[in-house]
């Protein structure tokens, strides 16, 4: 089963990391990433920009907004993210737990419900 693992830091962890403790942190991304990808658990992860490059989007009576930052209900935000394949939930939060940024803020770890799907065979559902 597919999970994504949601890495949220406080809006004061990123200015608050020393450039050094920033490159051992993202030093540590890199050797987590190899290690899944070896393992062949990783099916993607990525850092997010900081969120006040964001747009949230929101349409209401068929009219679409755009507001430029983060102007979601949240003190946390939004830092990156893992896709992981896993067997079950027990081995999925033992993966999520050696994620380096748990360190730093939280993860969320939340089971991937597909809808998108190569071919016919992959989906999970008839249409």
């Amino acid at each position: 089963m597919r999970y994504i693992c949601l890495i949220y830091n406080s809006a004061d962890t990123d200015g608050r990391l020393t450039p050094d403790e920033t490159d051992e942190l993202i030093k540590a991304h890199l050797a987590f990433d190899e290690e899944l990808r070896r393992d062949g658990i990783m099916i993607h992860s990525d850092a997010l920009e900081m969120p006040d490059q964001a747009t949230v989007l929101r349409v209401r009576n068929n009219t679409l907004s755009a507001t430029d930052g983060p102007y979601v209900e949240t003190k946390e935000h939004l830092a990156g993210f893992y896709v992981i394949e896993a067997p079950d939930l027990a081995k999925a939060k033992e993966i999520a737990g050696r994620i380096p940024s748990a360190h730093f803020g939280a993860v969320e770890l939340r089971p991937v419900r597909t809808l998108t799907c190569r071919t016919e065979e992959e989906r999970p559902w008839k249409a």
